[in-house]
C-alpha cells in the first residue's frame, strides 16, 4: 500500500481509450465499500461517461478543463441530512476511488467544486446542479477525471516526505524517523 501511495499522481493527460464496464464497476463497488461515521453513508454517485455531458462539467469552475478529455467522471456527492461529517465522508469515497483507479491501471484527478465559483454570479456547485439535475438537498464536493494515462509523473521519493509536520506525543515534539 505505501508503494501504491508513492506512486499514484494526479493525472490531467488522458489517452483516448475507453474504461472497460469491469473496471467501471469496480470503481463504483469501491465507493459504495467506503467507509463512512457511524456506516450512515451519506454519499451519492453520478458516473459520468457521456462525452457532451463531460465537456460541459469541465468548465464547472477554472482549471477542471481537462475533465473534457476523461473517459470517465464521477461526480461525489454527500447528504447533509443524514450525516454532518458529510464532508469527510464523501472525501474518504474520492480517495478510496482514487487508489483504486490506479490499482486499475488508470489515471485520476480530483477537481473540487464545493467551495468553488463557475464565474462571478454562479458557484460550482450550482453549475453542477444545473447540468446532472441534482436534488436541492445533496451536496456536490468534487468530480473525479479518471481515464487511461496519457503522461507519466515520477513517483514521490522519500524526500517528498515531510517528516518536520509529524510531531511525537506534543506538538513541536520531533518525530525521529
Amino acid at each position: 500500500m505505501l508503494d501504491l501511495l508513492k506512486r499514484r499522481r494526479s493525472i490531467r493527460k488522458y489517452a483516448n481509450k475507453e474504461i472497460e464496464k469491469e473496471k467501471v464497476l469496480k470503481l463504483v463497488q469501491g465507493a459504495l465499500l467506503s467507509p463512512s461515521s457511524r456506516n450512515l453513508r451519506p454519499w451519492e454517485f453520478v458516473v459520468v461517461e457521456d462525452k457532451a455531458i463531460l465537456e460541459k462539467l469541465s468548465h464547472s469552475k477554472p482549471g477542471g478543463g481537462f475533465l473534457k478529455n476523461a473517459e470517465l467522471g464521477i461526480v461525489i456527492l454527500g447528504n447533509p441530512e443524514i450525516s454532518d461529517v458529510w464532508i469527510e465522508d464523501t472525501s474518504i469515497a474520492s480517495s478510496i476511488i482514487h487508489l483504486l483507479s490506479y490499482d486499475l491501471g488508470l489515471g485520476s484527478c480530483w477537481i473540487q467544486i464545493r467551495e468553488r465559483n463557475h464565474d462571478d454570479s454562479t458557484s460550482a456547485e450550482e453549475y453542477v446542479r444545473q447540468i446532472l439535475g441534482i436534488p436541492e438537498h445533496l451536496k456536490v464536493l468534487s468530480i473525479l477525471a479518471l481515464g487511461y494515462p496519457d503522461e507519466i509523473k515520477p513517483a514521490n521519493s522519500e524526500e517528498d516526505l515531510h517528516y518536520e509536520k509529524v510531531h511525537l506525543n506534543n506538538y513541536g515534539s520531533k518525530f525521529v524517523k
